[in-house]
């Protein structure tokens, strides 16, 4: 039986039962989960504790027949459980190695491109220079034909001209 079928039993609380196993030591089996289970001798064992205490005796004067204590009933899976890890480890050990390799491989494949990048602006910046420097040569080249078409001029001074009367320029003097 679990712990509320015996305090259904008894008359008690859960609480009760728990508490009676802790305070009197009492040597009760556990389930996988850690939840008591009690046999028919526990449930004898703790009616009787109910009638002392129903008789007035104090907890602390109650000295229960001490019973063997039967170790706990559990699963070891030490072994399995080592095992386990390792396998666990192995495994993340494994995929960080995988990443380390996928990262690297990233930053080489980004090294490359930017190579790749940088290679294509120098030749963009090697072809602009070269279009700049043929511009440069045919303005010079359109600047030395504009002077060679100049007419000769040796003196850019202006002469000053005697202003003529209206009289003289009507009649041609």
């Amino acid at each position: 039986m679990n712990t509320s079928e015996v305090a259904k039993l008894i008359g008690v609380s859960t609480s009760t039962i728990q508490r009676w196993v802790k305070q009197l030591d009492l040597p009760m089996e556990r389930n996988e989960r850690g939840h008591y289970y009690f046999s028919s001798e526990d449930i004898e064992l703790l009616k009787e504790i109910h009638e002392k205490l129903q008789n007035g005796t104090l907890i602390q004067e109650i000295v229960p027949l001490k019973k063997e204590k039967i170790p706990r009933k559990g699963i070891a899976k030490a072994v399995e459980d080592n095992q386990v890890l390792e396998k666990l480890l192995t495994k993340v050990s494994e995929l960080e190695n995988n990443l380390n390799s996928k990262a690297d491989s990233v930053v080489s494949y980004q090294l490359l491109q930017h190579r790749r990048e940088l290679e294509d602006l120098q030749h963009l910046v090697k072809d602009l220079t070269q279009q700049v420097e043929q511009l440069q040569k045919q303005m010079n080249d359109l600047q030395m034909a504009s002077k060679i078409d100049e007419p000769l001029v040796f003196d850019h001074k202006k002469v000053k001209r005697k202003k003529k009367n209206i009289v003289s320029s009507l009649f041609g003097f």
